[in-house]
């Protein structure tokens, strides 16, 4: 049986919001928040040193400056395995465009989600240097450390990148700080506008549901949608932003709430609903659920019905992990998580997230998108530009007034495998590229 996604220890109490956007997407348990997309505060500020680097990872915490408690220092890639320079890190004529890369890497709780963005970003500056210089600000929780920080970076840099928590973006925010181009890397919860040189760039779980509603609208032009939903308020976001772009397009729609207890969905729920069905057949399904509770749905209802959802009923790229309940549904997900040939995808490193799932390596792909933007806000500060990138096709409108930003996903149904040229057996399932109209 598919086991519920679950992250666990501190990961568990911080990194679900993360990908979720607290606020905003994927994706810690006193803030409010539930699944993959925003990265939310831990409850109590805690700081430490900075983590001990993955052995697979060429980064070395800086040393702290004697000045300030702010630690700023050129990020170096090691040397080629014949001792020379990589030729990427030739820096050609032109001004030297310094680009701070502020992270909370000193916080205990958000160290890992920390590290998941700062590999993605130095893995698309190893490919695309250029002239460019990155200088690594590692922070602890607080808002007010993220502030100090930043003010110190925007000094000493040309473009700044973070802070990745959501409640320093929205202290950044308010703040009257942000005096050079600055990409957040979370969605702020603020009711005034957002500062002319701050780009928001962050995952966002209301985003993804809306895409969802515009493709399953442009695929099923009738009929009512059921949503089917959790008490998690994760799924009470993803099912509420859903069921507002439904309305918005003109539909009808009906929500049900299938509580669950351990992993497993009531079953007197579902026989309730099983009957209903029988009776009130709708047109499409929209699940903000995760991929266990969705095997468990399909597998009571069957699986006939057209089926939508979002990245948290992505149950993961290993085929034997996809349960065959699940063929049939359509995800939109980060091309980094559906689509392994996907150019922008397959031209960079793959990462290990230690066994963590899918969150990190969704900030991973956020991480390689935030360095690619950043290079070019240093080639075109004030102008518009497309990047098909490892978490969509991204637009980009640095033009006069507010800044402009808009992330397409990539949209997959779920198959089962087929047979190799040699005909040999095969077994599992993969994910189908199709267009989601948008």
């Amino acid at each position: 049986m598919l086991k519920k996604k679950n992250l666990t220890g501190l990961i568990a109490a911080s990194l679900t919001t993360l990908l979720a956007a607290c606020g905003s997407t994927p994706l810690p348990p006193d803030t409010g928040c539930g699944m993959p997309g925003g990265l939310c505060s831990p409850g109590a500020s805690v700081t430490s040193g900075a983590p001990a680097a993955p052995a697979d990872s060429a980064y070395t915490p800086p040393a702290p400056r004697s000045d300030s408690g702010v630690q700023t220092s050129p990020v170096e890639l090691p040397p080629s395995a014949d001792g020379s320079t990589p030729s990427a890190a030739v820096t050609p004529s032109g001004p030297t465009v310094r680009v701070a890369l502020l992270l909370p890497l000193e916080s205990q709780a958000l160290a890992q989600p920390a590290e998941a963005v700062r590999a993605g970003f130095m893995a698309a500056y190893d490919q695309q240097r250029g002239n460019v210089t990155v200088n690594l600000v590692p922070t602890g929780d607080s808002s007010q450390a993220a502030l100090d920080a930043y003010r110190m970076a925007a000094a000493e840099n040309d473009i700044v990148v973070g802070p990745l928590a959501r409640p320093a973006v929205a202290a950044l925010a308010t703040s009257g700080a942000v005096t050079k181009p600055t990409i957040a890397l979370n969605h702020p919860q603020v009711a005034a506008a957002l500062p002319s040189k701050m780009l928001v760039i962050g995952l966002s779980l209301e985003d993804e549901a809306r895409q969802v509603a515009d493709w399953a609208a442009s695929e099923q032009p009738s009929g009512q949608a059921l949503v089917l939903t959790g008490r998690a308020t994760w799924q009470q976001r993803l099912s509420g932003a859903f069921s507002a772009r439904w309305s918005e397009l003109g539909r009808a729609q009906n929500t049900v709430e299938l509580p669950n207890a351990g992993g497993y969905v009531d079953g007197n729920a579902l026989a309730d609903l099983r009957a209903r069905l029988q009776s009130q057949p709708p047109q499409l399904v929209y699940a903000a659920l995760d991929a266990n509770s969705l095997r468990q749905v399909r597998s009571a209802l069957g699986t006939s019905m057209p089926t939508y959802g979002t990245a948290s009923v992505n149950p993961g790229r290993d085929p034997a992990s996809i349960p065959p309940e699940l063929v049939g549904v359509r995800i939109l997900d980060l091309p980094w998580t559906v689509q392994a040939d996907h150019p922008a995808v397959a031209s960079y490193p793959s990462w290990s997230s230690g066994g963590q799932g899918l969150d990190l390596q969704r900030l991973y792909a956020l991480g390689i998108d935030a360095y690619r933007i950043a290079r070019e806000l240093s080639l075109r500060p004030s102008g518009a530009f497309e990047l098909d990138g490892a978490t969509g096709r991204l637009s980009i409108d640095m033009g006069q007034g507010a800044r402009a930003f808009r992330r397409v996903e990539t949209g997959v149904v779920v198959r089962d495998a087929m047979p190799g040229a040699d005909g040999a057996a095969v077994t599992g399932r993969v994910f189908e590229a199709v267009s989601t109209g948008q």
